[in-house]
């Protein structure tokens, strides 16, 4: 394929570019002094000192938002990576998917145990290792839901979308660019704020690590709150909240809006919409003459890296069915493994915990599941609604986007001192009561999900829907209602799995000298954890990926695939 190049003939800069070219650069020097400071000396058994002064609060903050842009990054690269065979490969996704639910299942404290000690090694003398091992925590709050979005897209994309990339003779790379990302970009976006929000849920415990019995913690806005917890100094904590609101209303404005306002070309629509959404750093930007000349030059070398690779002969013969012995073969090593697994447990449960034990942890993991449904039940009956009308209204969308995000960031374990205190008081139900610390942060799932896939409906259907007289309830169920579905069971997988790994912290709640325990498998974790037991946490842990892998089989992907065959927007 032949290139035409043109020389690269760089434009006077105009007023806006002045303005935009000196606050570039000048971020970009902030960006490199605070990866430095990132990376100065520790050895493990000093004390880093954290300052609990509002003046240290935006240090603090800028390496806070630097590990969680970080985590998103790595989160973005494993997503197009993971979702992508998953989709594609059925062999891979039987076994991916199901492993998805697993590592979502896993609570981000089981992960920091694991990798802490491998990641101080990595780096020994700097304060790196810590650094890589908060981003890998962050990363695994970021990750699952992001991968749930863009497999949910890749499995849904319109047929006569991908007819049409077979007669422009695309190949896998050209496709997955140039139509399933693009298609995929909206809910996959509003996934992605929600992940950003959802760093801010567990920062907390990220940010203050344990490493061989002693206390860590690595600067940034997440330490700074538990140290306010800890010194139980409720103007510090005030600060903090009122850092994190200003941090996520700047990234929201800076960062998100922008990439908003950018991926409405991506919709799937054939009108122009008269409430597209809108940035003011977006249109800025585009009327700059230097500053976007030079960030076009990335886009331009990656079009030419996916236009080089060759195209598909329209000769080529039709794809093969799949093989009977390749299915025969997978279907036997998955049962010989799954056997092997079996045996291996009524081997090592029975010596290790006796069977009564393990029957209660069935029990404990019942009532966590039972919670886990009625929750996500109620947060689908309040949020799909409101999520559908905020989406096809692109104005109030602009307006509830960073609202939802400070909700979604703001840490649970803020709110627990007055929820211990209104149960001892008003003696009431610790079951009942700490439930919802469960679906606190994680409800924010449904509702981003549902207003991507709300924002994503093409405005020719609306207005077919209008045409046809549909009105009320008719127009909710025959349109609104099946478009959305798709993002709908994105969100509140995703919201399930996040309130599994929540009980660990809402299940038992502290302040001062009361500690609140509640009846389920979180809470049963959580003091084997305190009392250093490894091995019910291990068997705790494996029955909470148990019945999520379950849960998510018999519910959750059987909606999947009744949105990826019948709820298509074809």
């Amino acid at each position: 394929m032949a290139f035409n190049f043109r020389p690269l003939a760089l434009p006077l800069p105009n007023r806006r570019d002045l303005i935009a070219l000196p606050l570039v650069i000048g971020m970009l020097l902030i960006i490199g002094h605070a990866s430095r400071q990132m990376a100065v000396p520790f050895h493990l058994g000093e004390t880093v000192a954290l300052s609990l002064k509002p003046a240290d609060l935006p240090e603090y903050a800028l390496y806070t938002v630097l590990r969680m842009l970080a985590a998103l990054a790595a989160s973005t690269v494993f997503t197009l990576i993971y979702a992508w065979i998953a989709a594609n490969n059925r062999y891979a996704e039987k076994i991916m998917v199901p492993l998805l639910d697993v590592l979502q299942s896993v609570p981000i404290l089981g992960y920091l145990s694991i990798t802490v000690t491998g990641f101080i090694a990595l780096f020994p003398g700097s304060m790196l290792g810590l650094q890589f091992a908060v981003i890998f925590a962050v990363f695994t709050s970021q990750a699952w839901n992001m991968t749930f979005s863009l497999y949910q897209s890749l499995k849904t994309v319109p047929r006569d979308l991908t007819e049409a990339a077979t007669l422009y003779r695309l190949g896998a790379w050209q496709r997955f660019w140039k139509l399933e990302l693009p298609y995929a970009a909206p809910g996959l976006l509003w996934n992605a704020m929600m992940s950003m929000s959802g760093g801010w849920f567990f920062v907390v415990a990220a940010e203050a690590l344990t490493v061989a019995g002693q206390q860590v913690s690595v600067p940034g806005i997440g330490s700074y709150i538990a140290a306010a917890i800890a010194a139980k100094n409720l103007g510090a904590i005030g600060w903090a909240i009122l850092a994190m609101a200003l941090v996520i209303l700047s990234y929201d404005f800076l960062l998100f809006r922008p990439i908003v306002a950018w991926a409405d070309k991506f919709r799937l629509d054939n009108t122009v919409s008269v409430d597209a959404p809108r940035s003011v750093v977006l249109d800025f930007l585009r009327r700059t003459r230097l500053t976007q000349r030079l960030a076009r030059l990335p886009a331009v070398l990656w079009e030419m890296s996916v236009r080089l690779l060759p195209a598909v002969p329209l000769h080529k013969s039709p794809q093969r069915a799949p093989s009977v012995w390749g299915d025969r073969v997978f279907v036997v090593s998955m049962v010989l493994f799954t056997l092997g697994l079996i045996v291996a447990l009524f081997l090592v449960l029975p010596r290790d915990f006796g069977w009564l034990q393990v029957g209660h942890v069935m029990l404990l993991g019942a009532f966590t599941a039972l919670k886990v449904f009625v929750l996500v039940a109620i947060s689908a009956l309040i949020w799909v609604p409101v999520g559908i009308w905020v989406g096809l209204r692109p104005r109030w969308a602009a307006v509830a986007q960073p609202v939802a995000q400070f909700l979604a960031a703001f840490p649970a374990n803020l709110l627990f001192p007055l929820v211990v205190v209104a149960i001892v008081h008003w003696h009431l139900n610790v079951n009942v009561f700490t439930a919802p610390l469960m679906i606190l942060g994680s409800q924010w799932y449904v509702l981003f999900s549902v207003i991507g896939a709300a924002s994503a409906l093409p405005s020719d259907l609306r207005e077919a829907g209008r045409n046809l007289g549909l009105r009320g309830w008719l127009l909710w169920r025959k349109l609104y209602l099946p478009a959305v579905f798709p993002g709908f069971v994105t969100g509140a997988l995703t919201a399930s799995g996040g309130a599994w790994n929540a009980s660990i912290v809402a299940e038992v709640v502290s302040w001062g000298s009361h500690t609140l325990v509640a009846t389920g498998l979180g809470a049963y974790i959580t003091e084997a954890t305190q009392q250093g037991q490894t091995l019910k946490v291990g068997l705790g842990v494996g029955v909470m990926a148990l019945y999520v892998i379950a849960i998510n089989r018999l519910v959750w992907h059987r909606l999947y695939k009744i949105a990826a065959t019948r709820v298509r927007l074809d």
